[in-house]
Parts: C-alpha cells; sequence; structure tokens
C-alpha cells in the first residue's frame, strides 16, 4: 500500500476561501466586520515572522487586523490593561497573545485574562470546560485543523478507534475531546503508555504530537490507518551543509507502507493553524451578534 499524502496546504487555503465568503456576507448583510487582535510581547525573531504571516491572511480573508507590540520588559499590569481594552472592544472578537512571553509573564494568568468568547486560541481553562462538557466552546486551532482534515479525508467518524499520542492541555486533550464528540472510542497515550506500539496497531486514525523525530515507526501503524502528524523536529540538514531539515513524529515513508492517507511535515497539519484561527475569529463573531455559526468551520 501506498498512501495518500493530505494536502494541509491545499486545504488550509479552501477553509480560508470559506472564511473569506462568510465574512463578505457578514459585512454585505449586517455591516459586520470581525477583527483579531495579536498582541506580541518582545521581539522574538519566529513569533514576529509568526504574527506577521497571521496579519496578511487576517486581511486577505476580509478581516479587521489589530496588532499591538510591548516591550520585551513590559510588565504583567502593562498587559493586563491591554487586554482588558481589547476585551472591552467590539471591533475586536478575536484576541491572541504570542507565546512564549518574556519570563516575567505568566502564560496561564495571561490567558485566563482574555474573555473566553474572544479566546480565537482556544487555551482558557473555561474553553477547556466547555470542550469536555460538550457546551460552546472556542477549540484550539491545531486540534480543530486536524478535525478538519480528518472528516475530510474519511467523513464520519462514527465508530473508528483513533489513538492520539501525546497528553497535552494544548493538543494531546482537546484532540481527545473532539474526536470523542465525533464519536470516535480514543486512547491518548503517551510516555508512560505500556507497549505503545501495540496500543498504535489498534487505531484507525493516529495522531502523533510529541515532538520526538521518527519516533513512530512504520510497522506501528495499523495496514489502512489514517495518520496525521503533528510533531515538528528541526535538525541539520542532511545534504546541505548550514541548513536545517523538519521531520515529524512519523517515519513518513515507512507509515507510507501501512497507512490509507497520512499528513507530510510539512505541509501537513501547519498550514491548518492560522486557517483554524480565522475560522474561530469568525465564529466568535457570530456568536457576539447571535448570528448562525459557519457551517463547515466549526467542532
Amino acid at each position: 500500500m501506498s498512501a495518500k499524502t493530505i494536502d494541509g496546504k491545499a486545504f488550509a487555503a479552501s477553509v480560508r476561501e470559506k472564511v473569506a465568503g462568510h465574512v463578505a456576507r457578514l459585512k454585505d448583510e449586517h455591516g459586520i466586520t470581525p477583527g483579531l487582535a495579536v498582541v506580541l510581547v518582545g521581539e522574538d525573531p519566529a513569533s514576529e515572522v509568526y504574527v506577521a504571516a497571521k496579519h496578511r491572511q487576517t486581511v486577505e480573508v476580509g478581516m479587521a487586523s489589530f496588532e499591538h507590540k510591548l516591550p520585551a520588559d513590559a510588565s504583567e499590569e502593562t498587559l493586563f490593561a491591554l487586554i482588558d481594552k481589547l476585551n472591552a472592544d467590539p471591533a475586536v472578537h478575536g484576541i491572541l497573545c504570542q507565546f512564549p512571553v518574556p519570563e516575567q509573564l505568566d502564560e496561564r494568568r495571561t490567558v485566563a485574562r482574555i474573555d473566553p468568547t474572544k479566546d480565537v486560541d482556544g487555551l482558557s481553562v473555561t474553553n477547556a470546560g466547555l470542550l469536555a462538557t460538550g457546551g460552546e466552546a472556542l477549540v484550539s486551532c491545531t486540534p480543530l485543523g486536524c478535525l478538519m482534515l480528518l472528516r475530510d479525508q474519511l467523513g464520519d467518524l462514527t465508530g473508528k478507534e483513533a489513538v492520539v499520542i501525546g497528553r497535552s492541555n494544548l493538543f494531546g486533550k482537546p484532540m481527545g475531546q473532539l474526536l470523542l464528540r465525533d464519536n470516535c472510542t480514543v486512547t491518548i497515550a503517551h510516555s508512560r503508555t505500556k507497549d505503545l506500539a501495540e496500543v498504535c496497531r489498534r487505531a484507525d486514525i493516529l495522531i502523533a504530537a510529541v515532538g520526538r523525530a521518527e519516533m513512530v515507526q512504520g510497522d506501528w501503524v495499523k495496514p489502512g490507518a489514517t495518520v496525521i502528524d503533528v510533531g515538528i523536529t528541526r535538525i541539520p540538514h542532511p545534504d546541505k551543509p548550514g541548513k536545517t531539515k523538519l521531520l515529524g513524529d512519523v517515519d513518513f515513508a515507512a507509515a507510507s507502507e501501512n497507512a490509507a492517507a497520512i499528513t507530510p511535515v510539512p505541509g501537513g497539519v501547519g498550514p491548518m493553524t492560522i486557517a483554524c484561527l480565522l475560522a474561530n475569529t469568525l465564529t466568535a463573531c457570530c456568536r457576539a451578534h447571535g448570528l448562525p455559526e459557519p457551517e463547515g468551520l466549526t467542532a
């Protein structure tokens, strides 16, 4: 078997196109423009590149983009005052504070300060609790992106056995909850799981998110399974001195011999994250104004 490569870049483009269509209708029919505010503290180069990409894609789908940059020595009081201002601004429907933040700031306290109805990263305790109890949550972007890819690839997920490797609050736990909502039988595996390879071999859907390069071997994959690789590890490029290469958590070539479909790294899950951030902002805007949520862009 040679697995189909799931093109996350192309699918993310289709998600952004859907978002743009909904945004245009909101403007035309209701005079509403969804707004996303991104807060960057300090001058981390990787964060600056990511924030610039978010700004560009936000504008491209017709949303309002509000960028706020604070110095690296900004106090918690200064950051929280800005977040409070954004919480109260009716033109802002989504708020994201780019992490990591400087050491004098606490990420959990920062997330907790954001109004849960504007927490488009889906990281707050409130949104995590709503997701776990079947409520109206804003869902963490990367798990939401994986769910969209799985629905597109497999259709109805009911009855599928899913294994998620990784139990982080950012990905593993919300991913497991989303799969449960779609009627999968879910196992969340981790570093203490006994006979991890055998657990993985049961999976119709195998999702790896641990950050260990090529940990998942080809013979861990059940024939015909769908594999979603969330991990990213940067290593020195074997053929290009001075360059780096990205590897996922799954041995792509070996796993492709068993899987029916698999996401590559790069070009798989990664592009979905910003696309789902835009989808969440649109959803938050619709909820704020009591309008129907966009179909196909939510959990």
